[in-house]
């Protein structure tokens, strides 16, 4: 019980805060994977990284687990999302812009919520 517990502090205390937003289709061409309809992870659970992340493409295929902590509308889920970095984000702001999919696991859609506060960690 006491190693489980130490692993969890230990994740938490590695994880970064950022900010995120969901992004529409059309997903095709990717700065990773250009028009690959097979990079998609299964669930469409993938995301695209903004400029203090891409790193020059470093970011392509990397893998973050990621949670809402806070919205303003309290729209965040429970839970924790496992996702793949495909693309630059496209829009300044976030963080990270995340597909549909990703937003609908880590926000209620139907508060209109288009920003939240996350905790992501790369795994």
């Amino acid at each position: 019980m006491k190693a489980f517990f130490l692993g969890v502090l230990a994740s938490l205390a590695s994880a970064d805060i950022g900010t995120a937003g969901p992004y529409s289709p059309p997903y095709l061409p990717t700065r990773c994977y250009g028009s690959n309809a097979n990079q998609f992870p299964p669930g469409n659970l993938f995301v695209a990284a903004s400029d203090g992340l891409w790193d020059n493409g470093a970011a392509c295929g990397r893998r973050y687990r990621m949670r809402c902590l806070s919205s303003t509308k309290g729209a965040c889920k429970t839970g924790t999302v496992d996702v793949r970095v495909v693309d630059l984000a496209r829009k300044p702001g976030n963080t990270i812009d995340v597909s549909q999919d990703v937003w609908a696991q880590l926000v209620n859609t139907n508060s209109g919520e288009t920003r939240a506060n996350i905790e992501y960690v790369q795994i």
